[in-house]
């Protein structure tokens, strides 16, 4: 582990909340909730990170479920919604794991972000778990490991489908297919039906295809830290 005292998990989130003149998008919700309280439960502290800082746009909110309720009811989490520091102001030697949550925002602000791809690097290579679910899989995009090659390379992963873009009818306003570019970066992407939950763990890189996989991806890298 980066430093297995720590008990601390990162969350990365989206500060893009244009959706390419398409109405409003940012993080998605229930893809931060399910995770705080999946890693709360096992007693890790849980911080919050965005490419921008400040209070990011949010996206996806059900009150009608419970965790999202929790945690929108949570008087810490919320103090670091409103205040969450840059990727450039964290010290990814602090975290054992960092999970970068999903909505389509992530599309256009992660990838070419260097202090996120550094904060991914760092922790990966300090024995840590770096995790994605649905678009957050966009911050991998531009994740190189010390070596040169892509940290997807070689491993399997999933994300966001072509098929599911497809269905939500966005597949020409993202600025990319991310399951597509994953490919071309040498990842072996693998995928479930539309919108059914499917989680996959390459070592200690651990990703889920959409929002109905975002509490198994946070089981995953519980597994993954305590292998």
């Amino acid at each position: 582990m980066t430093n297995p005292r720590t008990k601390k998990i990162l969350i990365g989130l989206t500060s893009h909340g244009d959706l390419a003149g398409h109405g409003a998008t940012g993080y998605y919700l229930p893809e931060v909730a399910h995770p705080w309280q999946v890693f709360t439960a096992a007693g890790y502290t849980v911080d919050l990170v965005s490419t921008a800082g400040g209070t990011p746009p949010v996206d996806g909110v059900d009150l009608t479920d419970p965790v999202q309720q929790a945690f929108l009811d949570d008087p810490e989490m919320q103090g670091k919604v409103a205040g969450t520091p840059r990727f450039a102001d964290v010290d990814p030697a602090g975290y054992d794991a960092v999970l970068f949550a999903g909505g389509h925002g992530t599309m256009w602000d992660f990838p070419g972000d260097p202090d996120l791809a550094r904060t991914a690097r760092e922790v990966y290579e300090g024995g840590g778990v770096v995790a994605a679910v649905c678009h957050g899989p966009a911050a991998l995009v531009g994740v190189t490991l010390s070596g040169g090659r892509p940290l997807v390379e070689g491993k399997e992963v999933s994300a966001f489908t072509n098929s599911e873009e497809a269905a939500v009818g966005l597949s020409d306003v993202v600025p990319f297919l991310l399951q597509t570019r994953l490919e071309s970066l040498g990842a072996k992407h693998t995928g479930a039906p539309d919108f059914v939950p499917h989680v996959v763990t390459d070592e200690r890189l651990v990703t889920g295809q959409n929002p109905a996989s975002a509490k198994g991806v946070a089981e995953a890298v519980l597994a993954a830290l305590a292998s």
